[in-house]
């Protein structure tokens, strides 16, 4: 009997290690493969049990589990007390389960039965979500497909690392639709994010209907039509037609709630005050310091030489701004608002007789004080309402209020000076979590601006090693979409990064694996393939670096953030294959003389995988001088 134990526990090893069919992403806390497989087939029931098996929320879960296996395979699920063959889902509150607490789950797979359980319904969704990435990809297909489905053993044990798992999507420089708003959500439910952060205005469109002030959206969710490179726009021409835009009604925001809440995803709305305010400004003049006219921002050059910032002198911008977090209170049950508080232009401020005023009535030393005597004020207006404020991390400019939470984008220094003052940090560095940077070589990208690489992501930790982790709430990542005007493009530019994300907003640090994670990323794009999703595959591009040698000279090297990649490079204009030259580790290329350019791609396996590209001297020469900001 010990020797059939120890054979099995072999082959299960085996499995694990050399012939793994689990590749679910986020990586679970504890997995084990385990030989067979379970049929999901017309025969299978579905079984749910325990105390919780009539709430509400549970069954929206279970409807929307059927509906999605109906969808792809045709077979629709039977709810049955018993069954030979069933996926059984379980809420027991079961003090050995208190690990899992609300999110977490526990999951297994015999050859007859398919096990979830879990403490809250969140929990079985999300091991529903696993549970479908153990399928094969056609499972996220959005029509039948005819084929077999079988499910690989395994018992998983899963919980998340931070309950703050985020991506926020900016829907003022470009709007977005009702039903791609959804999609998004939708695939940001398979990795287990629970926070969407929605960017409802800033200088280049007012997003939400607030009835007490129609004109924002009459006014300023509009603005003339452009295309092109953003921030080389030609400004708005006297008497030019405003086209462009859009805006949600507060019916609109109602349905996308319920269907992100259907998806344990909460909304976190996002009015960015006092600055970012053009759109608003546009709609009432005399909101800002001049109380000039101005036009919605179509993203031109003139940022700093129009008016974007509300007068924090003017008491009429707070009796505004009263009415329009009443709204927005009332619409959204997150307990946070987030009100921007980024990037504020100060010297309209300095000039302002209103805003001098203020600050000597309320001695207030210098500009950024006035900006902490805004930022307080609006925390206790939100309380007053309810809620809690979160903004980014200028809201520490002289001085953080009082309870206020802190999203730290510029780097990580404004995140632990919050947590170390014991207040709450949402950590999302631009280096490591903004999504609309370039991914790889500029020259194989659509133009954007700065760089963060998947494994930038990936290799990156939200909490500082001189911080208490119990004040990072965890992180998200942040698509600004300046220079993304389409929902696909939206999508290039969240995946595969926000793999990553969710790898590190979910799992436990000490699983973190980049080999591992790049056999179980490659393992997903089959299943994006399936559903219609565009992702990005930069990393599998060279990266060129370059130098100097004794001489002075120029050089290059080249690298790939994947292992196991080929590279061809040519110095002579030429497209380079698998037959050219291939770059050898540490090499330090030398430019030949009357070469202007190197032009590089990447193989695997004899096959080409990543983009051919050229980079320039001159570029390489300027990367050595300005870093990666040349990006």
């Amino acid at each position: 009997m010990f020797a059939c134990a120890l054979l099995a526990q072999l082959f299960s090893f085996h499995v694990t290690t050399a012939q793994s069919r689990v590749h679910i992403i986020p990586e679970p806390a504890e997995i084990t493969e385990n030989p067979g497989e379970f049929m999901l087939d017309n025969n299978t029931a579905l079984i749910v049990t325990g105390a919780e098996k009539d709430d509400k929320d549970l069954a929206g879960t279970v409807q929307w589990f059927t509906d999605k296996i109906a969808a792809s395979t045709g077979y629709r699920l039977q709810q049955k007390k018993e069954a030979a063959k069933s996926i059984r889902l379980e809420i027991v509150v079961n003090q050995a389960r208190n690990r899992l607490q609300k999110e977490g789950y526990a999951l297994e797979v015999t050859p007859t039965q398919v096990v979830i359980r879990a403490n809250m319904a969140q929990g079985i969704f999300y091991g529903l979500q696993s549970l479908l990435q153990l399928l094969p990809p056609d499972i996220e297909a959005d029509k039948t497909v005819t084929g077999n489905w079988p499910i690989p053993c395994v018992n998983i044990v899963d919980y998340p690392r931070f309950g703050w798992r985020g991506l926020m999507l900016d829907v003022s420089r470009h709007f977005f639709t009702k039903d791609e708003v959804k999609r998004y959500i939708d695939e940001m439910a398979k990795y287990k994010y629970n926070t969407f952060h929605w960017h409802l205005s800033d200088d280049n469109g007012w997003r939400i209907e607030i009835k007490a002030f129609p004109e924002l959206t009459q006014k300023g969710a509009w603005r003339v039509e452009r295309v092109g490179r953003w921030g080389t726009f030609l400004p708005p021409q006297p008497g030019e037609a405003t086209p462009y835009g859009g805006f949600y009604t507060q019916d609109d925001i109602r349905e996308i709630i319920k269907y992100a809440q259907d998806r344990y995803i909460t909304i976190l709305p996002e009015i960015d005050v006092p600055a970012h305010s053009l759109s608003m400004i546009t709609a009432m003049p005399n909101l800002s310091c001049t109380q000039l006219q101005y036009a919605v921002g179509p993203g031109d050059s003139l940022r700093r030489k129009n008016d974007n910032v509300l007068c924090i002198g003017n008491d009429s911008v707070y009796a505004v701004l009263d009415k329009v977090f009443t709204e927005i209170a009332a619409l959204f049950p997150n307990p946070y608002i987030h009100i921007g508080g980024d990037e504020a232009f100060k010297g309209f401020w300095s000039n302002c007789p209103k805003c001098r005023k203020r600050m000597d009535k309320e001695h207030l030393k210098d500009v950024n004080e006035l900006q902490s005597y805004f930022v307080k004020r609006m925390e206790k207006m939100l309380n007053s309402k309810g809620k809690k404020l979160i903004g980014w991390d200028e809201i520490l400019e002289g001085g953080l209020a009082p309870e206020a939470t802190v999203m730290s984008w510029r780097g990580m220094k404004g995140g632990i000076e919050a947590a170390r003052m014991n207040h709450h940090v949402v950590m999302t560095p631009w280096d490591f979590c903004y999504l609309d940077l370039y991914q790889g070589e500029t020259a194989a990208e659509p133009p954007t601006y700065g760089i963060c690489r998947l494994s930038d992501s990936y290799n990156y930790d939200p909490v500082p090693d001189s911080v208490d982790e119990k004040f990072i709430l965890g992180g998200q990542g942040n698509l600004w979409t300046e220079s993304v005007n389409t929902l696909r493009h939206a999508e290039y530019m969240t995946w595969p990064r926000s793999l990553a994300l969710a790898e590190v907003y979910w799992s436990p640090k000490a699983k973190r694996n980049w080999d591992d994670f790049i056999t179980r990323m490659e393992a997903q794009y089959p299943r994006l393939d399936a559903a219609g999703v565009k992702y990005a595959r930069s990393a599998y591009n060279a990266i060129a670096t370059p130098g100097r040698d004794g001489n002075g000279a120029l050089t290059v090297r080249l690298s790939t953030e994947i292992k196991g990649l080929d590279i061809y490079y040519t110095f002579d204009n030429s497209d380079p294959d698998q037959f050219y030259p291939q770059y050898q580790s540490g090499q330090q290329l030398t430019f030949p003389k009357g070469a202007a350019q190197i032009t590089v791609v990447t193989y695997r396996d004899g096959k080409k995988i990543g983009d051919q590209f050229a980079i320039t001297k001159e570029d390489l020469e300027k990367r050595l001088t300005q870093g990666r900001h040349i990006y």
